[in-house]
Parts: structure tokens; C-alpha cells; sequence
């Protein structure tokens, strides 16, 4: 394993838990990863592709790492989602960096 690779966690919508390592160099977000490693089900993720229009990327943040800061976009699109918590981010909106070592994220429920 190189260093360009973090640990995280995804929990997907059937409560399975998975520990993947995501490349930092690429600059993918969570979203992407998630359909990477196909933890959701083709056409139930990023559906808009990643622009925070739609929700379907959402998930839980479940440790304490530091996340980007919400932007407008993010956060107007999560107060008309469906299942949102306090701790909801869009997974499109979280670039994957070195500092997001040791996430642990939980996709939210198909909407």
C-alpha cells in the first residue's frame, strides 16, 4: 500500500460494514467511491452525477474527522432530502485527502 491511499469505512444501506482504502491522488469524492467499489446499487447513487442536486449520495458521518465545510448548494440540497440527521453530507461534496483517514460514513436509505 502506497501512502496516496486512506482507510475509511462505509456502511451501506444493508448495514454491512466495509473497510476500503480510497486514493487521495485522484481526486475523487465519497461519492465516486462508493460507486467504485459498487457499496450502492447502479442508477441509487449520484444520480445527478455530483452537483448536489439530488440526495441520493447522502450519507451519516459517523467519526469525528474534519469534513470540508458545507457550502450553500450542499446544504439547501440536504433541508429537502429525505432521513437527513445532523450529522448528514452529501458524499459528492467530500473530496477524498489525506486528512480524511479513518471516516467512517453510513449511506443514508434510497430515498
Amino acid at each position: 500500500m502506497d501512502n496516496l491511499d486512506i482507510n475509511i469505512t462505509i456502511i451501506d444501506r444493508d448495514g454491512v460494514k466495509h473497510q476500503i482504502e480510497a486514493p487521495t491522488d485522484m481526486a475523487m469524492n465519497l461519492m465516486e467511491v462508493v460507486r467504485s467499489y459498487e457499496l450502492a446499487p447502479e442508477g441509487t447513487i449520484g444520480i445527478c452525477g455530483g452537483m448536489a442536486m439530488c440526495a441520493s449520495c447522502q450519507c451519516y458521518v459517523l467519526s469525528d474527522t474534519e469534513l470540508p465545510e458545507m457550502q450553500d448548494d450542499e446544504e439547501a440540497m440536504l433541508s429537502e432530502a429525505f432521513y437527513v440527521k445532523d450529522n448528514s453530507r452529501l458524499g459528492c461534496q467530500i473530496q477524498i485527502t489525506p486528512e480524511m483517514e479513518g471516516l467512517e460514513v453510513e449511506l443514508a436509505p434510497e430515498s
